[in-house]
């Protein structure tokens, strides 16, 4: 619903300033701008999943090994996590304890509650030591694949932030020298940009490198995810 009011109120402005060939372009880059936030907000959430998992995955591990009983490795650190880690595993107990004790099912019903491959994996390995407790020694090198990711996550991180600080700067100084163009510099200029067709066109084009860009911005931003 955001998306379209936008649409619809990026294209009335260009039309508004009389630029028709600013208007497709201001309809559709305002359209991605609610997808572009939800998509950086769910990188944010991403990352802090993925760090919560880690101390998760790497306390309930470590009683595993102790215990070789998930159930009550599960139990022994539930109150040190956070959500929504920490949900995701108080209805592992619950499933177990009140609607089905079979914990292979459990197991793969956890296995769905958390979009992560890492996570996905420990719960495979886990069913597996459920036949050959022998195997528990293939979970830390597996919990030790978030901490790579993590590590990944933020070199990639330090390594985009200058070139997307320098794009925005570089959208502000776009966008405000055109503006002062318009409004303060000679008056030829605002009729170049605003009543022929070559401004017309000038503008359209520069809004639409500033939404393409932004486009690969966001993308660029996305987190690490590791594939087997």
């Amino acid at each position: 619903a955001v998306a379209l009011a936008l649409f619809c109120a990026g294209g009335s402005i260009a039309i508004l300033l009389g630029n028709f060939f600013l208007a497709p372009v201001m309809a559709v880059g305002f359209l991605f701008l609610p997808f572009w936030y939800v998509k950086l907000t769910a990188n944010h959430y991403k990352r802090d999943v993925s760090a919560e998992l880690e101390t998760a995955l790497s306390v309930i591990t470590t009683a595993y090994l102790r215990t070789e009983d998930i159930v009550t490795a599960v139990e022994e650190n539930i109150a040190y996590l956070n959500p929504p880690v920490s949900r995701v595993f108080q209805d592992f107990l619950i499933q177990i304890k009140m609607v089905n004790p079979d914990v292979q099912a459990a197991l793969r019903i956890l296995r769905g509650r958390i979009d992560n491959e890492v996570f996905r994996e420990w719960c495979d390995a886990v069913s597996d030591c459920q036949h050959d407790r022998s195997l528990k020694t293939t979970l830390p090198p597996i919990v030790s694949k978030l901490s790579d990711m993590r590590n990944v996550n933020a070199e990639l991180e330090y390594m985009i932030a200058e070139p997307r600080k320098e794009f925005m700067i570089m959208v502000v100084f776009v966008v405000g020298n055109t503006l002062q163009d318009i409004e303060l510099s000679a008056k030829d200029w605002y009729d170049v940009l605003m009543h022929t067709v070559l401004g017309q066109c000038i503008l359209a084009a520069t809004a639409a490198a500033i939404f393409i860009s932004a486009g690969f911005v966001v993308k660029l931003t996305r987190p690490i995810e590791y594939r087997r």
